[in-house]
């Protein structure tokens, strides 16, 4: 059997799709749909069946991407078939916490040899990102749905809401905002990092049930930005502690509220379906879980 037709059927497997499929391989779609129905009738059996959006294999599909890819796996990795690409692992996530996080705990991973190109972006175009083969791995504070997209919670961060020293003394930290509720802290500018305050407005309906009332003072779509802009008296923030714990630790920020359970966002390390049958991605797959333990 055609090696060339096996190293096709499963990255069209892996991907979901004839069209992601072609452009991973550097073929047209019609040269891979061409291939996958030149082995069904080597075969005689369907392998996918063809659905709106992209493909879903059979079950002799499913169970002939389990037998093969494994192998074809390690001959890529004995040969260097796929040259050096093949050994560059692709990554997207959020860029604080891919920055912060995510990279420094890749960094001994690299002194064995894969190669690391990072893209930052949001949920959503993340994910679409890593359907449409463009990654390997994705970082999202999203769980994706459906087959394609495997996804396992890789940590969670917490959540604290802070302010500058003078704010806090304005308004009584601790103290004073549980013992005045909302009005205290409706005393104090917002900075976010969108209009539509994503952090603060989580903050607020899991805390207090409400939504903010005061519009964001300081937009700045980085939380490193955020950050900074608090630390100078720009206002109150909602950041995760990772971020500013040493900002809590030196008093250049404080927290103006102690919730009993604070506030927490679950972050997932997803994959492509079938793509950890690849050893740089296992790996790196399996290094981010195990230093995650720690975060």
């Amino acid at each position: 059997m055609d090696l060339t037709l096996l190293r096709t059927f499963v990255t069209v497997h892996r991907a979901g799709s004839f069209t992601r499929a072609a452009a991973l391989l550097g073929l047209s779609q019609p040269a891979v749909t061409g291939q996958i129905r030149a082995l069904e009738r080597q075969l005689g059996r369907p392998l996918f069946l063809r659905r709106a959006r992209g493909v879903t294999p059979t079950g002799v599909g499913d169970e002939l991407a389990h037998r093969v890819a494994p192998h074809l796996d390690a001959l890529v990795e004995i040969t260097g078939a796929d040259g050096p690409a093949r050994h560059t692992l692709h990554l997207a996530g959020p860029p604080e916490f891919t920055a912060l996080r995510v990279l420094p705990a890749l960094m001994p991973l690299l002194a064995q040899g894969p190669a690391l190109r990072t893209v930052f972006g949001g949920a959503e175009e993340t994910l679409d990102g890593l359907a449409c083969g463009h990654h390997d791995l994705a970082i999202s504070t999203a769980r994706p749905r459906g087959g394609l997209l495997t996804a396992t919670p890789l940590c969670d961060e917490e959540h604290v809401l802070v302010a500058a020293p003078r704010w806090a003394a304005r308004i009584g930290a601790y103290g004073g905002v549980q013992a005045r509720g909302l009005p205290a802290l409706e005393q104090l500018p917002v900075v976010e990092v969108h209009e539509s305050l994503p952090l603060v407005s989580r903050y607020w309906a899991a805390v207090f049930d409400a939504k903010p009332a005061a519009p964001g003072t300081v937009i700045a779509p980085d939380l490193r930005a955020v950050l900074t802009c608090v630390a100078a008296g720009a206002g109150m923030a909602v950041l995760p502690r990772y971020l500013c714990e040493d900002a809590l630790d030196t008093g250049e920020v404080v927290a103006l509220l102690d919730p009993p359970v604070p506030p927490l966002r679950t972050y997932f390390l997803a994959v492509r379906t079938g793509t950890l049958g690849l050893p740089h991605i296992a790996r790196a797959h399996d290094w981010l879980l195990r230093a995650a333990v720690d975060w």
